[in-house]
């Protein structure tokens, strides 16, 4: 019987490591719950435009679970974004696809199994939530900040950290995320915005009950770098897990960093993206097991490969081909 895993979060954070873990497809059934608070972008305009859900985190779930290389499929429908002075200016094929699809179907998970399909995902990928909200925040001072877009590229002083965010209106918990989520295994919290991405896909009614029903493992993949110019969260690895763990119905097991010191050409990369490498501080984090490992590329930014190999180890899964 295969171990179930389950990936929960968005954007290229939950790719990075669904990317990972579909190299032992043969040992894991791996599915992805995603986020669905976007507002931003070409999800954000096609949100507002159709009155549906944003496509564009759970399109990048979908094409990680493909056996093709994800970087040419994210190039032809996610990166590429179309040109001109008509409607189509500033969307990607995948957003498209997945709005038409899920209109035409009268729809949604019709339009995300249909993806699945024609790029023959090794696992789906599941909205956490077929209701629309948004994402609302409250900062240190009391300002509410409302909308995913307007936190991921705040106006406000920086200075100003978020101290509790929720959904507006309030849903609920997807019945197919629900499910997987109670007979999950493990549970990857992936990296990247942890308010934007991860947090948001806890907020769902339902949610923390979900995992506190299930007998998962609960492990937070948290990298090694935070936002500059993003939203205004931690910038110590230890508030990122306290920070997560008060949204969560039970404490995070495992904890996973790069704790290798960057390397020149990495720290170019770093200035070049605005990421600030959080402060490592692995003494303040008590009660759960901690890995440090290199899963850096080495011109900075995670490496999916490094970290198959890490979380192959705690998944006790042998070396398989890739089927990336």
């Amino acid at each position: 019987m295969k171990t179930k895993v389950v990936v929960i979060g968005g954007g290229n954070g939950s790719a990075i490591v669904i990317n990972a873990l579909k190299k032992f497809v043969g040992q894991l059934e791996v599915a992805a719950v995603i986020s669905m608070s976007d507002s931003g972008g070409s999800s954000g305009r096609l949100r507002q435009e159709f009155g549906g859900l944003p496509p564009g985190d759970i399109l990048r779930a979908v094409l990680a679970l493909s056996p093709y290389d994800y970087h040419w499929l994210r190039n032809i429908f996610y990166r590429t974004r179309f040109t001109g002075d008509g409607k189509l200016t500033g969307h990607n094929l995948g957003n498209l696809f997945l709005t038409l699809g899920s209109n035409y179907a009268k729809d949604f998970m019709s339009g995300v199994r249909a993806l699945e399909e024609a790029v023959s995902a090794v696992g789906h990928a599941y909205p956490i939530t077929l209701e629309p909200s948004d994402l609302c925040a409250e900062l240190r001072n009391g300002m509410i900040v409302k909308t995913e877009a307007a936190l991921d590229d705040p106006t406000y002083d920086r200075t100003l950290k978020i101290k509790r965010v929720w959904l507006e209106p309030e849903v609920k918990i997807y019945s197919e995320a629900q499910n997987v989520i109670q007979e999950a295994d493990y549970i990857f919290l992936s990296p990247g915005s942890l308010y934007t991405s991860v947090i948001a896909t806890l907020l769902p009614g339902g949610v923390k009950e979900a995992i506190d029903a299930s007998k998962a493992k609960l492990i937070y993949v948290a990298g090694d770098a935070y936002e500059q110019n993003g939203e205004t969260g931690p910038e110590r690895l230890s508030d990122f897990v306290s920070e997560l763990e008060s949204y969560l119905p039970r404490p995070i097991d495992t904890v996973i960093y790069h704790d290798l010191e960057l390397t020149p050409r990495q720290r170019q990369r770093f200035e070049e993206r605005k990421w600030g490498a959080f402060a490592k501080n692995i003494e303040n984090i008590k009660n759960q097991q901690i890995v440090g490992a290199d899963f850096e590329k080495d011109e900075g930014g995670l490496s999916p490969e490094k970290l198959s190999k890490i979380l192959g180890d705690i998944l006790d899964c042998h070396s398989e081909r890739s089927v990336a």
